[in-house]
């Protein structure tokens, strides 16, 4: 029989609340172009053994990662995870737990996201960090949500050289709050500080999208001067090389934590970062761990200074945000003591030699160049002859994944691809692409 989890009345009274006349208008402002306008196409009742074919035999129409080189960049990366972290993360007692909603029965959870905790704040350079949220773009939203609140205004400056996937995530999260978003243009690679009079907040990526470094200093002076917030995206596996966000006047240090001890997953689950200075501690969104001692003097760990709803009156609370991503910062806990300070810096030193060694041999290709001047860090714009997809596609059947394009992102970069080389991209790979790429644009 057919699952109907709601009657005709429900549905009624719940569209009533919400002012839609039908389930059509209600869905309304999602695109035709994506909506599926016909029944999914599903087979009938099949015997379990049935269903594990049929799903195995969906999976191997994938391309597994490891069977092209990946140059692939834009926000997600793939990064070596050491075996440890699989060893560990995924033990029954982390892999199996649920959320710590009673943190006396979760001590261990508790005591590694404390652990999580205390090296966010060292690789960001911040006073305190919680305990994770969702994703990268989901800690950026959480972090305008505390400037709105700190500053008492709504007027959110976005660099143009910021994930357009962010970007989108933001004005979507802010259409409630009623924020207004301007961009401040980065048509050198890098960002030109507008007028910051009036904002709430100044957002800065550290590398930004297109991979180049960012005058962060610069950026904190001028928004400090005009009362308002610096939000650095800054990403982790650089944090062995270049200084820390919150060092160089950020208030507020975001991050996609995909990169630490995370796979690329299909596009998740993933690991939002989330940091801050002391200052703002009560604004903070989710959930924090603290260390404490109990009635007989024993140390142990609990959640605190949780300002979300499930524990305050709705308008008191500084976001919505009920959880976190508890085994995928486990896994990043462990990724980075595996690490520790000499192997993060060894990771940020190898990431940008080898990115610089690619850009100066793609840009030797006839017809390539880079397409800014800008410092960077692992990744890089590439101008190709031509049409980027194409050039793009064609790569890819040689056995190199590159992109994106940037045509999406920027007209004017639709000779563009993105570029970016990690740790895992060995020199022979390398001279590979490039010879390819050759090939590719003669």
């Amino acid at each position: 029989m057919d699952y109907t989890p709601h009657t005709d009345d429900d549905v009624r009274a719940m569209l009533a609340t919400v002012g839609a006349e039908s389930i059509e208008e209600l869905f309304s402002t999602i695109p035709s172009s994506v909506r599926l306008e016909r029944d999914l196409a599903l087979p009938g009742p099949m015997t379990e053994a049935g269903v594990v074919e049929l799903l195995e035999g969906l999976a191997r129409q994938n391309h597994p990662i490891d069977s092209m080189a990946c140059f692939a960049g834009g926000g997600a990366y793939d990064h070596y995870i050491p075996a440890a972290v699989r060893h560990l993360a995924y033990r029954a007692e982390f892999a199996t737990s649920y959320t710590p909603y009673q943190p006396e029965l979760s001590q261990g959870v508790l005591g590694v996201l404390f652990e999580y905790q205390s090296m966010v704040c060292e690789l960001a350079g911040m006073d305190v960090a919680n305990a994770s949220l969702y994703d990268g773009a989901a800690a950026l939203v959480e972090a305008v949500n505390l400037a709105a609140g700190a500053t008492r205004r709504d007027k959110v400056v976005v660099t143009q050289a910021l994930n357009p996937n962010y970007r989108t995530v933001l004005e979507t999260a802010g259409a409630g709050p009623g924020y207004t978003f301007e961009t401040a243009p980065a048509l050198s690679g890098t960002t030109e500080i507008p007028d910051l009079s009036d904002a709430a907040c100044l957002i800065l990526a550290q590398p930004n999208f297109f991979g180049c470094l960012e005058d962060v200093e610069a950026a904190a002076r001028a928004a400090h001067d005009a009362g308002a917030l610096l939000i650095v995206a800054f990403d982790p596996t650089s944090a062995g090389i270049l200084e820390a966000p919150g060092v160089l006047g950020a208030d507020v240090a975001t991050a996609e934590g995909q990169c630490l001890g995370n796979g690329l997953n299909y596009g998740g689950p993933y690991l939002g970062i989330f940091a801050t200075k002391k200052e703002h501690i009560r604004r903070v969104p989710g959930r924090i761990v603290g260390a404490t001692v109990d009635a007989s003097g024993r140390g142990g760990f609990v959640l605190t200074l949780q300002a979300r709803e499930q524990h305050i009156r709705r308008e008191k609370a500084a976001s919505n945000v009920c959880t976190n991503q508890t085994l995928m910062a486990i896994a990043a806990t462990v990724h980075l003591s595996w690490l520790g300070p000499k192997g993060l810096a060894e990771l940020g030193e190898t990431c940008l030699a080898r990115s610089h060694r690619a850009a100066e041999l793609a840009a030797s290709v006839s017809g390539c160049s880079l397409a800014f001047d800008a410092p960077f860090f692992k990744e890089f714009v590439l101008r190709v002859p031509g049409d980027a997809t194409e050039v793009q596609a064609r790569l890819a059947e040689h056995g190199y994944l590159v992109g994106p394009p940037l045509g999406s992102v920027d007209p004017s970069l639709s000779d563009c691809l993105l570029i970016a080389v990690t740790e895992k991209r060995s020199p022979d790979q390398i001279e590979g692409l490039c010879k390819a790429l050759a090939e590719v644009v003669a």
